[in-house]
Parts: structure tokens; C-alpha cells; sequence
């Protein structure tokens, strides 16, 4: 096959997935839990993902199929018994939803305080299309790019695309965002995230984009756009209708003296193997922007540290930044995915040391937790007890930031709550100071709200 090939993309959900040429090579039951669970957890794939990506001879166990396609056991036995019997004895769409919605709110949809503490105010009134939880960064939902060319079954993000319009950040224009970046030029970085920023064509990005280019917005250093399409949609860079206008606008942001960072998100070596990807991440390391590589490990899809070593020795020769492997949050479908913290260092430590100084820009593995970024730095005996060394990568507080803390060593822990402080400790050294900030209370922990209307900061 052409590794140009210039796709149709017309990407299959879950009523349209049947039409799939692939859909007759899964199971029964496998079709009966895509319909099930994707009633509950999105559902996109594309034809490149189907027809590049998947080892259609290595079903149910392809690591890009459990990336893409729901499995039963993503939901609990009851869940799913529960959606599958109204389905077969025909009940009516509101009842489903309700149970669907019921399940939704389970899944913890969005954790590490996302809405309650992350959300910036102006004039009184909280900006539904941004978050800013550390002080530097800002992160940018821009409404045209609140869906991706394809869903990935672990993701976070997983609230933003099933319709619930109270649990979704997105934000029309760029007018807030400007508005409040001219009130805090403490910032320096906005991350363009979603969804995938890139399903917008070229003119639609410039649009959000080339406000913050402004010389009032000198302060503005990096502006980054979150995106999957360099795993999922390659073609983006390479042969879309657009794809030559999109890297000019690449090449405007750098222009501008700003450094345009692409946070790749590439949860498989896989994903950066076939031809066109790699055609992509040189296009886009050709602008001047830099290409940076962060994924979770998961359960099922990355365990093997020789992939992890593959996937940023790749990115490295192509010009790309190995950044985060995370940990797989809280949230959605997190008891299939996720491993326990030890599992996870170990398996980072196994492929880091595989790898040249070039590619040890890596950090992890990396909770994004309520009070920030909790890197599990180490597993060592002190003082006659086995602990977790911790250190915070970014915080809530900046003063926090790379200074270490220990845990009690627990096997079977898999998130930073389930951590208990070691050598007798009540609690970590920020706890006090995080609820003195207001954890728990609905008011943003970081910026004390802002009175100024739109029209006195225009």
C-alpha cells in the first residue's frame, strides 16, 4: 500500500462501525462489547488506524486494538450485564442513559480537582475553556477542537466527547484566553489541547493562534498543541488537503520568536514505525518546532520496557524529545489499565537504562495528581525502611517543586492516595499548605478571582 495514500478519513463510531471491512473478523462477543461499552466510554477509529496500526491476526490482545476498541471488562460484570440487558429487551434510549450516566459519574470524570480547583475566573465568572493549575501554564480548549481522528480507550480526556455538556471545557474563541493572559504575565506557556487541536484545518489554528503573537504577549515564551493525530493521523503533516498550510503556520509561531512545542502522543512504538509517521515527525521538526514524545504506561498495551526503549530511541533519530511516560490516572476505565507505582518504576528504570543520554530527557514515571506532577524518583532502603523516593516535577506551589519526599513502599499502590508518608510522618510536607489553599472547597487553589470585566481589558 501507498505509505502516502491519501486516506478518506471518514472515521467509524459506534453506529457506524459495522460498515468496517475489519468488523466481520471480531467475535460475537467482541462486537457485542463495542456496542456495550461504548455506550458508556467514546468510541472513534479511523481507516488508517484499522488498516495500518492493528494486527488483525492478534485480536483481542493488539495492543493498538486495546488502544482503540472497547473491551467487556472495562466495565464491572454488573455495568456491563446491566447495559447489555436493556439493550437486547429493546429499552428506550432515556433509560439506557440513565444508567449509562450513572456509570459515567463512577469513573471519577475529572480528577486532581479539574473543575473545582483548575479553573480560571474573570469578573467573577469561571472561563469554561481554560485550566490553570501551575503558575506558568495555561491550558487552551478551543470548541473546533474538542474531538479526535481517533479515541484511545484509556484516555482522560474521555469526558470532553460523550455529550455531557456540564463535564466539557471548550471555548469559542481565543477572546477569554486573551483577555486573561493580560492579566497574568506570570505565564509563559499555553498548551492548545482538547480533544486534538489538529482535527482543525490549518486556518481554523491560525485563528486561535496568531492572537497570542502579538508583541503585548511577549511574556507568551511556548506555546504547545497536545495532539494524537502524529500516531493516529500522520497524514496531517504529510498529504491532507492542508498539510503544507498547517506547517506554515507552524513556521509563523516560531517566526514570532516563540517556541512552538508538538506533544506527541505516541502510546506505542508501533505508532512511530510505518513510514508516513515518521515522514510527519520530520515535517514538523523541519518548521522549527520541536516534536516531544509523553504517553502513560498501560496495562495491556506498553508494559515491555524494550518498547519504551524503542519508541524514544526512534523519536531521538528523527529529531523528537522523549518527555513524560505517565502514569495512567484515575479515572475512566483505570482499574483495567493501570499498574502498581513499583511495577511502573521498574519498568521505566529497565528501558531507561537502555537508552543513550540523548534520549534520558525522559521523566517518570509521573502521577498529574491533585497537588501536581508526583514522580515516583526511586525505590531504596533509608533508615531500615523500604520507601518510595517521590518529588514533585511541577506543583501547585512552586516552592514544592523538586523537593524530596518519601513514602511507605506498598506494592499494591497505584495512585498517589493510596500512599501513606514514611518514617512516622502524619503527612506529606505540602499536605497542610494544600488545605490551607482550599482543597476541597470549589474556588481555583492559584489566582485569587479576578474582578476586571472583558471590557476594561480589552
Amino acid at each position: 500500500m501507498n505509505q502516502e495514500q491519501n486516506w478518506k478519513f471518514k472515521p467509524y463510531t459506534r453506529h457506524t462501525i459495522t460498515q468496517a471491512p475489519q468488523w466481520s473478523l471480531l467475535a460475537a462477543e467482541q462486537q457485542e462489547a463495542v456496542d456495550v461499552v461504548s455506550r458508556v466510554l467514546p468510541f472513534r477509529v479511523n481507516p488508517y488506524v484499522l488498516a495500518e496500526l492493528i494486527d488483525w491476526d492478534n485480536i483481542p490482545d493488539d495492543p493498538i486494538y486495546r488502544l482503540t476498541f472497547p473491551h467487556r471488562d472495562m466495565l464491572r460484570d454488573d455495568e456491563y450485564s446491566a447495559i447489555r440487558d436493556l439493550v437486547r429487551n429493546g429499552a428506550d434510549e432515556a433509560q439506557i442513559d440513565s444508567v449509562v450516566r450513572r456509570i459515567r459519574m463512577r469513573m471519577n470524570p475529572h480528577p486532581a480537582g479539574q473543575l473545582t480547583h483548575n479553573v480560571p475566573y474573570l469578573n467573577g465568572a469561571p472561563l469554561n475553556g481554560l485550566q490553570h493549575k501551575y503558575r506558568e501554564t495555561v491550558l487552551f480548549f478551543p470548541s473546533a477542537g474538542q474531538s479526535c481522528h481517533a479515541y484511545c480507550t484509556f484516555c482522560f480526556r474521555w469526558p470532553q466527547f460523550v455529550g455531557m455538556d456540564e463535564l466539557k471545557f471548550d471555548a469559542r474563541t481565543s477572546e477569554e484566553l486573551v483577555a486573561y493572559l493580560r492579566l497574568h504575565p506570570e505565564v509563559t506557556d499555553i498548551l492548545v489541547t482538547g480533544g486534538d487541536p489538529l482535527v482543525m484545518n490549518a486556518r481554523s489554528l491560525a485563528e486561535y493562534l496568531e492572537p497570542l503573537l502579538k508583541p503585548e504577549f511577549g511574556h507568551i515564551q511556548n506555546i504547545r498543541i497536545g495532539t494524537k493525530s502524529v500516531a493516529y493521523w500522520p497524514h496531517r503533516f504529510v498529504s491532507d488537503k492542508d498539510a503544507d498550510d498547517l506547517l506554515r503556520v507552524f513556521e509563523r509561531v516560531v517566526a514570532s520568536g516563540r517556541n512552538l512545542a508538538v506533544m506527541g502522543h505516541y502510546n506505542h512504538p508501533r505508532e512511530l514505525q510505518h513510514p508516513i509517521a515518521q515522514k510527519a515527525a520530520r515535517r514538523i521538526v523541519a518548521t522549527g518546532a520541536s516534536l516531544r514524545i509523553q504517553a502513560p504506561l498501560i496495562r495491556h498495551i506498553n508494559e515491555d520496557p524494550a518498547g519504551w526503549s524503542e519508541l524514544w530511541t526512534t523519536g531521538v533519530r528523527l529529531g523528537a524529545i522523549p518527555y513524560y511516560m505517565f502514569v495512567e490516572r484515575d479515572t475512566g476505565p483505570s482499574d483495567y489499565f493501570k499498574l502498581p507505582l513499583a511495577r511502573a518504576y521498574e519498568i521505566f528504570q529497565a528501558a531507561y537504562r537502555t537508552v543513550s543520554g540523548l534520549a534520558r530527557t525522559v521523566r517518570g514515571p509521573s502521577m498529574s495528581a491533585f497537588p501536581g506532577k508526583v514522580m515516583v524518583d526511586g525505590i531504596v532502603e533509608l533508615a531500615g525502611e523500604k520507601v518510595f523516593a517521590l518529588q514533585l516535577l511541577q506543583g501547585r506551589n512552586p516552592d514544592w517543586v523538586r523537593r524530596p519526599f518519601y513514602a511507605k513502599f506498598d506494592p499494591n499502590a497505584t495512585w498517589y492516595d493510596e500512599l501513606v508518608p514514611a518514617f512516622g510522618e502524619k503527612q506529606f510536607f505540602f499536605e497542610k499548605e494544600l488545605a490551607e489553599m482550599g482543597a476541597g472547597h470549589e474556588t481555583p487553589l492559584h489566582v485569587i478571582p479576578v474582578t476586571h470585566s472583558m471590557e476594561a481589558v480589552k
